[in-house]
């Protein structure tokens, strides 16, 4: 299930870019605590790292969306709630669980997942904007 940053999945605005391969990091560093058994504190410790910085990325990717007047803003922003949503809820099944490695697993499958799946069908549209209107 880990993943690796390459570069199909650039958007081409280095800020974005660099946001989305740290996400990428930290995801894979999940997937593998989960498989070699980590405590449930290293694990808990990842996907509240993965929750704030995720709210950080997309504050930052929002600001930029705003800054190039890009247009299907409203749009991101519905899809950034839904994964805070959706993440915050694998996070209250891993504490209820007790560190369940199948609820890591679906934590691990929801960001991967989401996270190619958005880049590549919505985030890779705000590269190809900027760059039709030179920012």
């Amino acid at each position: 299930m880990a993943i690796m940053w390459t570069e199909m999945l650039s958007v081409g605005v280095e800020q974005i870019d660099k946001q989305h391969r740290e996400l990428f990091e930290h995801a894979n560093r999940l997937f593998e605590a989960g498989q070699k058994g980590k405590s449930k504190e290293v694990i808990g410790e990842l996907l509240q790292f993965l929750d704030q910085y995720t709210k950080t990325h997309f504050r930052d990717e929002e600001k930029y969306m705003e800054s190039i007047k890009y247009p299907e803003l409203d749009v991101q922003k519905r899809a950034h709630a839904d994964f805070i949503a959706s993440l915050q809820n694998l996070r209250n099944e891993f504490e209820k669980s007790g560190g369940n490695l199948t609820v890591v697993l679906n934590a691990n499958r929801l960001v991967v997942d989401w996270l190619t799946n958005h880049i590549a069908n919505q985030d890779k549209k705000i590269g190809k904007y900027a760059k039709s209107v030179g920012k």
